[in-house]
């Protein structure tokens, strides 16, 4: 069983993820009110600030009721991005995870989610070679070998590996010299 200080940031990481399946459920609602509504958009414009106030603006199929609730879902939006935004923010510096951290992310195609992901739902090193959850967390590495990248999909799942591997022997040296009596003549 992990420590209670991983049990926290696990925790805020989780906690994290259910921010975000709540803001796609808001940009989602947004949607469907326009279309309910008749309005015709940019889709990938949407959701940015500046088009959806010209949006709100301009368009005349949009009431005032309407515009009352779209605003409210764009407001959630917004805090729930800063909320998410903090959250991220301060596993990235938090001191227990940074190095580790910053070793990940020099993976190709790791970027600071799924390094805070590896860090700590997967925990020392060399569980990645055996475990099942890091087999799991691998997986869409995997799914780009079915879509023409098998060597790029292969040298990410090897560096993967090696970065996991060097944490484990970091981790079993910093053991053995925390151990008493190791390394000390007596």
């Amino acid at each position: 069983m992990a420590s209670t200080v991983i049990r926290e940031r696990r925790r805020t990481l989780r906690y994290r993820n259910l921010l975000v399946r709540q803001m796609v459920q808001m940009k989602n609602k947004i949607s469907g009110l326009l279309m309910e509504a008749g309005v015709s958009y940019n889709k990938q414009r949407l959701h940015r600030a500046g088009y959806f106030r010209e949006l709100l603006a301009t368009n005349s199929d949009i009431d005032e009721g309407l515009c009352s609730l779209l605003r409210l879902c764009r407001e959630t939006v917004v805090r729930l991005q800063k909320t998410e935004s903090a959250m991220v923010l301060s596993l990235e510096r938090d001191s227990l995870l940074m190095d580790r951290v910053e070793r990940l992310m020099t993976i190709p195609a790791v970027g600071p989610i799924t390094a805070l992901t590896w860090a700590l739902e997967i925990g020392e090193g060399a569980a990645l070679l055996v475990d099942q959850k890091s087999r799991q967390l691998l997986w869409p590495v995997w799914g780009r070998a079915k879509f023409g990248e098998p060597r790029a999909a292969h040298a990410i799942i090897e560096a993967a590996q090696q970065t996991f591997a060097d944490d484990a022997d970091r981790s079993s040296k910093d053991g053995a010299a925390l151990q008493p009596g190791a390394g000390h003549a007596v």
